[in-house]
């Protein structure tokens, strides 16, 4: 099985985080700690994003979790109450509407274009705030996560100025503000008076290669902090003492290393991207960031009547009695994404390779994709799924 469906890395961990985190280990750096997080990684994340991102930040805007999805859960415990409106880009990463339908509040779904590189639609937020009977927050994930796209520095201004003063806040979900592959990646907390309104994620698991050490923070208001860190010690998610001295140790001393493992990976998104695109059937974009590729499909699946969902199932399990590939359907996402495949850069280059040339292989396989079928005929491709 070639895997291409998880959004791990591939790489080591950085030199000085992993040599911080034994050294923490070594001087029985292993007890409680301040829920808000440890100073010297709230200092160091707090130069970070002002050193990378141009955001106005000090160590007091900062609070640190295990990962950014756990911000997620804190923002909408912080600012829905029942029946507020939530707008999110759709695709849509599969925590958003479950930590909002967990408040009672409503998702208001705004779908993302390829024609449009996948970029936010501001006409959606403008229609969202002038229409919703309480609007009250919005999801912005960029670099996006399953499509690629990246909201640029006039999207971001324009939302700024859509949102300026109004009792609406944002979570700026940012784990892959590192891959931006054309030109740089700017987050909505540089704009004016963002910060009071927006809190912005951040991992240590993309760019420095530590999802297992389970360390990410958050950048907003000294009020929010505050907040996040009682809900954070409440839950007793504190995170341990050495993962977030190699977590400040990355910040500091590992932007060499992090910086070859994402050129790294731009080789990789280019490889996969510009194969599937040549595979007949498949649309792809070259992504603006992140090191999934989402290709149109949806030309393949008319033609062998089955879903999106039932052709990455078919990929896996159906295509070859030998050899399968990993990738996910893009309902995975959320209905928007139907008719488009998530793949993963995250393997050797020969295995992207050997996946490229077994794809249109797989899919000229009609009687096998009919088998499939009549052994799995929710995967059948309705007539209305087919538009």
């Amino acid at each position: 099985m070639i895997e291409l469906e998880i959004g791990d890395s591939p790489f080591p961990t950085t030199a000085h985080a992993k040599a911080a985190g034994m050294a923490a280990i070594r001087d029985d750096l292993s007890h409680y700690c301040p829920s808000v997080g440890l100073p010297e990684l709230r200092e160091a994340a707090a130069d970070y994003v002002r050193r990378e991102h141009g955001i106005d930040a000090t160590a007091e805007n900062v609070v640190v979790g295990p990962g950014a999805k756990i911000f997620e859960l804190l923002f909408c415990e912080a600012v829905l109450d029942p029946g507020d409106g939530v707008l999110v880009f759709s695709p849509h990463f599969p925590t958003y509407l479950p930590n909002i339908e967990r408040r009672q509040a409503r998702a208001v779904l705004a779908p993302l274009r390829q024609e449009n590189r996948f970029r936010p639609d501001l006409e959606a937020v403008e229609r969202f705030l002038a229409t919703d009977p309480r609007p009250k927050a919005i999801f912005l994930n960029s670099p996006h996560n399953p499509t690629g796209g990246v909201a640029t520095l006039d999207d971001l201004r324009r939302l700024a100025e859509l949102v300026r003063g109004r009792d609406v806040a944002v979570f700026c979900d940012e784990p892959y503000d590192q891959m931006v592959w054309n030109g740089k990646h700017h987050s909505l907390l540089a704009q004016p008076q963002m910060m009071e309104q927006a809190v912005a994620a951040y991992t240590f698991s993309k760019s420095y290669s530590m999802s297992g050490w389970r360390v990410g923070f958050a950048v907003t208001s000294p009020q929010w902090v505050e907040l996040f860190s009682t809900l954070l010690n409440t839950s007793l998610s504190c995170v341990a003492p050495l993962a977030q001295l190699a977590g400040a140790a990355a910040l500091r001393h590992d932007a060499a290393e992090r910086d070859e493992t994402m050129r790294q990976f731009h080789a990789k998104v280019q490889l996969l991207a510009r194969g599937l695109d040549q595979i007949d059937g498949i649309r792809c974009l070259e992504p603006d960031g992140t090191f999934y590729v989402f290709p149109n499909v949806r030309e393949i699946c008319r033609r062998l009547g089955i879903t999106s969902q039932g052709l990455a199932m078919y990929l896996l399990e159906g295509a070859d009695d030998r050899l399968g590939v990993a990738c996910l359907g893009g309902e995975a996402f959320g209905e928007a994404g139907s008719g488009f495949l998530r793949f993963s850069c995250a393997e050797p280059d020969d295995l992207l390779r050997e996946a490229l040339a077994f794809l249109p292989e797989a899919f000229s396989r009609t009687q096998r994709v009919q088998a499939y079928l009549q052994a799995h005929p929710k995967y059948r491709l309705s007539e209305i799924g087919s538009r």
